[in-house]
């Protein structure tokens, strides 16, 4: 059993920026990074491989930077040029199986009880 825990979430001004962490039990082969806004369905958001390869969602053009740290099991959601639409609950996930472009929330396991982000204009 993986066990995630979100933080760095916040309320920010748009323009802003976040950095959410995700601390992990261990390390899987994919971690990856969700969100839910309210009234509207989860979406996948980013993902990353123990190699480093990564892997985002189109609307992310470039705002957002997954990243982590093996050697303290932790990932990161570097956000910039937050805008009030990136509102949502972030949540950190983990997959026993190897990324391979899929941001589907099916694919992983393990998932944290999320960071509240919250951007106002």
């Amino acid at each position: 059993q993986v066990q995630l825990v979100e933080s760095g979430g916040g309320s920010v001004q748009a323009g802003g920026s976040l950095r959410l962490t995700c601390s992990a039990s261990e390390y899987t082969k994919c971690m990856g990074w969700f969100r839910q806004a309210p009234g509207k369905e989860r979406e996948g958001v980013a993902h990353i491989a123990r190699d480093g390869s990564t892997f985002y969602a189109d609307f992310v053009k470039g705002r957002f930077a997954i990243s982590k740290d093996l050697t303290k099991s932790t990932l990161y959601l570097q956000i910039n040029s937050l805008k009030p639409e990136d509102t949502a609950m972030y949540y950190c996930a983990a997959s026993p199986f190897v990324c391979a472009g899929r941001l589907s929330g099916g694919y992983f396991t393990y998932w944290g009880q999320g960071t509240q982000v919250s951007v106002s204009s």
